[in-house]
């Protein structure tokens, strides 16, 4: 049963090309479906000027306000560096706030802000849009069977 529920569009200028055993590696299509997933969440969340790394990111803290940044990285498996350049970001922005810990003096504890919180709620709606578009083209019970085998890795 293939992924898609249409064939991906080739160039019609262009015959179709032997895949040899590329047709039968499901990290070739993984990665193939990995493209068109973050090419159009790119494009959707573009309009409010987000990447999916900022996105998900203001999930987390969102759903888990005071959570720590190394907390915060090792649930996205984010590289610490890379994770304060993104909260650099989001705090110029003013989304999100690091706040001394009530727990820990050592540790940050993240907050979104009033903005941040105004700013996730368009984007999840954006990501409503973009997953619809998805379970459009794999299909509604494909989609479900992706999305709970790929849970468990």
């Amino acid at each position: 049963m293939p992924l898609l529920k249409k064939p991906l569009r080739r160039r019609a200028s262009r015959p179709a090309i032997d895949l040899g055993v590329l047709n039968e590696r499901l990290g070739y299509f993984v990665r193939h479906v990995q493209v068109w997933v973050f090419q159009d969440f790119i494009r959707r969340l573009s309009a409010i000027d987000i990447s999916p790394a900022q996105f998900s990111v203001l999930v987390v803290i969102g759903a888990n306000s005071g959570l720590s940044q190394s907390e915060l990285a090792a649930t996205l498996g984010i590289e610490r560096a890379r994770l304060v350049r993104l909260l650099h970001r989001l705090e110029r922005r003013g989304l999100t706030q690091r706040l001394p810990s009530s727990v820990d003096g050592r540790r940050h504890a993240l907050q979104l802000t009033r903005d941040g919180k105004t700013l996730l709620t368009q984007a999840k709606a954006l990501a409503a849009q973009h997953e619809a578009a998805l379970k459009e083209k794999v299909g509604i019970e494909r989609y479900r069977v992706l999305l709970e085998t790929l849970r468990e890795f």
